[in-house]
């Protein structure tokens, strides 16, 4: 049985809910450190390993007073609540300072990584031979991961089913950014951009008594592969929550190792000093995608360059990144002893 929150705890779920939904959205970050440093990831893990088919049984037998206790549904469903917001909220926010401040966004993220490794590995006591070989396995699994080069963008609903699978990765794995997956996939702004987009306007129009949208064949496709990215994303959370419980009980200390080399080895995909590199013809054009955004290569990384008053406002805010995980760590320990 789970002990009854208080309204503060509440609260505070909502708010981790929009971290991690935020998190999510950023290639590079991963929500799933949130809820490991923020210590709750195994109760997150443990909730949706209870969706399982005694569950569907409560459900559909109509039991949804034991459905909803058996599943800890007020911590899933203020926990999605938060996501959910984050998605027609905060993220449309970071949106906007990626395009304006990409720099800072990036550095106070690279910071929170930071903070994260310290955190998970500094009551890590296991370290032994077998491992320090999975911690650098994961570190090198995670440093390749960032210098791969993104596919084209595919619409095929199948294909779209599976970026759901795939990119959910990142809630239930600390370190694997499922947004970053999704660029590598090539369906980064089909999928967070454009689709969630057409989700808030649709919305946006119904609220108005606008039903124009039912006539309009490209907002419709647009709907129907957020739907299937949904349902792909979903069966993805359950499985992998399943896998990744059966995992955290047989083997944790490896799997503790492995988070660790990953998360470590990612720092290289949140690097903030970067630039982008467009796909370009042979006339020097950027080329576009079917939605007319200009299709990403890769990034090429730099060195800061310490004469520049930007790259020092830059570390202030890997220092703000640190101490909002100090904060979030902070609260974790506190609740617990509560």
């Amino acid at each position: 049985m789970h002990q009854p929150r208080s309204f503060i705890d509440k609260v505070f779920l909502i708010i981790k809910g929009l971290a991690m939904g935020t998190a999510n959205k950023v290639p590079g970050v991963s929500g799933g450190i949130v809820a490991f440093v923020a210590g709750f990831y195994e109760e997150f893990i443990y909730s949706l390993q209870k969706i399982n088919l005694k569950a569907f049984k409560l459900l559909f037998n109509g039991r949804f007073k034991s459905f909803y206790r058996y599943v800890n549904g007020q911590f899933l469903s203020l926990l999605i609540f938060g996501m959910l917001v984050s998605y027609f909220s905060v993220s449309k926010l970071l949106d906007y300072f990626l395009e304006h401040n990409e720099l800072y966004v990036w550095a106070t993220f690279f910071g929170m990584i930071i903070g994260s490794i310290y955190f998970i590995a500094k009551d890590f006591k296991h370290w032994n031979k077998k491992t320090l070989t999975y911690g650098i396995i994961g570190l090198f699994i995670g440093i390749s991961i960032s210098f791969l080069s993104p596919a084209k963008e595919n619409d095929n609903l199948l294909f779209i089913f599976l970026c759901g699978m795939i990119s959910v990765s990142g809630m239930t794995l600390p370190g694997l950014s499922g947004s970053f997956i999704l660029i590598l996939l090539g369906n980064y702004v089909l999928l967070l951009v454009d689709s969630v987009n057409a989700l808030y306007d649709t919305f946006a129009e119904v609220i108005q008594g606008d039903f124009g949208f039912t006539s309009d064949q490209e907002r419709l496709d647009t709907l129907k592969v957020l739907v299937v990215f949904t349902l792909g994303s979903a069966t993805g959370l359950v499985t992998l929550s399943h896998i990744l419980g059966y995992v955290l009980k047989h083997f944790k200390h490896i799997t503790t190792a492995v988070i660790i080399g990953f998360i470590t080895g990612s720092l290289g995909v949140v690097w903030p000093w970067k630039r982008t590199i467009f796909v370009m013809d042979n006339l020097g054009n950027h080329l576009l995608d079917s939605n007319g955004d200009e299709i990403i290569k890769n990034y090429e990384r730099f060195l800061p360059n310490l004469n520049h008053g930007d790259t020092w406002w830059a570390f202030i805010y890997i220092v703000l990144g640190i101490g909002i995980l100090i904060a979030l760590e902070w609260y974790g320990k506190n609740r617990t002893k509560a």
